[in-house]
């Protein structure tokens, strides 16, 4: 029997991601378990309203999303951990300037680019609704044919309410394979 547990998020884990854009002439970063889909070229970003970094989104109306993997996972708590209003993050990681102007980290095996089209407000946060620009994967991460393989990139997922970070592990099955046998 399922026990109620009250109106929580239960769409967890998510991609664990590090948003980056400008502010005031430096580029910032802000670790971030809210994203979703909107379609196919188009995510929403959910920020507290009280983050440094939306100062920043809301002026160049432009931002990065990394996503994040073990490699990057020290550097990405740590932007998690610290504000801009007290601390320089501009050189925690190395980046490059993406063709709409935000700052995209070297780092990160996985990026995307993405331009503001309209801010939803809800108690507490900023939700940034975006087009994305420009997606940029490493080769490493890519197969033959061009497409983001997950078993060798193995993003970290985010947990809540635990508050924890998770590994990816292998494929479990092709998705509408399993469907097509008789049940």
């Amino acid at each position: 029997m399922k026990k109620d547990l009250g109106s929580i998020l239960a769409l967890y884990p998510m991609p664990l991601v590090v948003i980056g854009t400008m502010v005031k002439g430096k580029a910032n970063w802000v670790l971030a378990g809210h994203v979703g889909i909107m379609g196919h070229d188009h995510v929403m970003v959910s920020l507290a309203k009280a983050h440094y970094t939306n100062q920043g989104i809301r002026e160049t109306k432009a931002l990065s999303i990394n996503i994040v993997d073990e490699d990057m996972l020290a550097k990405a708590d740590y932007v998690g951990c610290v504000s801009g209003n007290n601390t320089d993050k501009s050189e925690v990681f190395e980046y490059t300037m993406g063709e709409n102007a935000a700052p995209i980290i070297q780092m990160s095996k996985l990026s995307m680019e993405c331009t503001v089209e309209d801010i939803y407000r809800t108690k507490g946060f900023e939700n940034f609704i975006l087009k994305i620009g420009h997606t940029y994967g490493e080769e490493s991460i890519l197969t033959e044919e061009g497409k983001i393989d997950y078993d060798k990139f193995k993003p970290i997922l985010f947990e809540m309410p635990g508050y924890t970070y998770l590994k990816t592990g292998e494929t479990a099955a092709k998705c509408m394979s399993m469907g097509k046998e008789k049940r």
